[in-house]
């Protein structure tokens, strides 16, 4: 579940959803919140959840009341088990902090936390109104509270960051930090403060070659530090997954609530049978407009065809350590394994004999070095999972039509 809470300060680096309210609309919007979900779920006819996710914007803006409204919404709709991993992204100021015992009092019992930085220029620069010592301080308070699932989240590649400061940096959080960790490289998104930054040459970016070497001394430390990676910017020890991310990467259904969340479901509630990817209404006052008329304020509906969900999965996946195996992927492909759609590509066969990629008994996977190059290997990937998706159907539909001429003599 995704839910954009009302955000006073924009970071200058990401375009998640924010808005200033005009006045105090927490109880308007918990009730939308509520309905959208009870009706989103009748929709989609789910019978179990697994994890729920407050993420987006900041969430821990909201009052903890908001959450266990919404969870409360959820149980009377489906089965959500105590062992239920309900997480919420926090902002670690000193208002995010306080907060932290009353939300796990109303269901959350996980929390990831956004760092991002332990610099106090680096902060400054990605538009974050909190300190190094405020962020440690919320870490800390959150592993009394949940030990061992409280995830941090840290930024490589900031401006004029070079690969010995960010090796000192990890070290330093590595000390202090839970059980999980997601690195993230700083990215620039058009229309932010910061890309406008860069463009006018106000800032200047670590190089490619440096940025690679930054997430390659990430892993070698995280591995010596007992973390496992399990996905491409995941990092884990002691099993301390986040479940409910690792539910994306396999392919699994999720309902997004909130405005501009996103959802990947079948609406089985009104007799549909093909996977849809659903978006909600961006804008929160449009959003409860829609959601008091009609219950729910999904904009857009896109069906998802065969080839699009494999690729959906293919993508996911391959983000994943372990990959896709072969019984996983014929959930989704039962005519095609992935052996006879991967398996006989010259362009396939060059990353299995450099060893970037692995295809053997146990499925299709990246091998330690590839991970780090996923990017380059993906369009490979795609662009033949697409052709052999493309000679199925034409055979399927030359077959049919050879058919029909025998049944039909005359």
């Amino acid at each position: 579940m995704s839910r954009n809470f009302a955000q006073l300060i924009r970071c200058s680096y990401c375009n998640f959803n924010k808005y200033i309210p005009r006045e105090n609309n927490d109880p308007m919007m918990t009730e939308c919140l509520q309905r959208e979900t009870e009706t989103l779920l009748q929709l989609s006819q789910v019978s179990c959840i697994t994890s729920v996710f407050f993420g987006g914007g900041t969430p821990s803006l909201a009052h903890p009341s908001t959450i266990a409204a919404v969870l409360e919404s959820v149980s009377r709709r489906a089965y959500l088990s105590d062992k239920a991993e309900v997480t919420l992204e926090v902002n670690p100021t000193p208002v995010g902090k306080s907060k932290l015992e009353d939300y796990c009092r109303a269901g959350v019992n996980r929390f990831s936390i956004g760092v991002q930085s332990l610099q106090d220029g680096d902060l400054k620069i990605l538009g974050r109104d909190h300190s190094p010592h405020q962020a440690l301080q919320t870490v800390e308070e959150a592993r009394r509270l949940c030990p061992g699932r409280v995830s941090v989240d840290v930024m490589f590649g900031r401006p004029k960051q070079s690969a010995e400061s960010w090796e000192n940096e990890l070290s330093e959080l590595l000390r202090v930090c839970d059980d999980h960790v997601s690195l993230y490289q700083l990215t620039l998104e058009r229309g932010t403060q910061l890309f406008k930054q860069v463009l006018g040459g106000e800032v200047t970016m670590p190089a490619e070659d440096v940025t690679a070497e930054m997430y390659q001394c990430a892993r070698r430390t995280l591995h010596q530090h007992g973390f496992l990676q399990y996905e491409v910017s995941n990092f884990a020890r002691h099993k301390a997954v986040s479940h409910h991310n690792t539910s994306y990467w396999k392919g699994r259904q999720y309902i997004g609530v909130g405005p501009g969340a996103h959802g990947r479901f079948v609406p089985r509630g009104e007799g549909g049978v093909v996977r849809e990817a659903r978006t909600q209404t961006l804008e929160p006052d449009v959003w409860i407009r829609e959601v008091q008329q009609r219950g729910h304020g999904t904009r857009r509906r896109i069906q998802l065809s065969h080839l699009e969900l494999l690729e959906e999965v293919l993508v996911m996946g391959m983000r994943m350590s372990k990959g896709i195996n072969h019984k996983h992927w014929e959930l989704f492909s039962p005519q095609l394994g992935l052996h006879e759609v991967f398996g006989t590509s010259n362009d396939i066969q060059e990353l299995l004999q450099s060893g970037q990629l692995i295809l053997d008994d146990r499925g299709l996977r990246c091998s330690w070095d590839g991970l780090a190059l996923l990017d380059s290997i993906l369009p490979a990937l795609l662009v033949m999972l697409e052709r052999q998706i493309s000679q199925r159907l034409q055979r399927d539909h030359h077959a049919d039509g050879q058919t029909k001429r025998i049944s039909n003599p005359q």
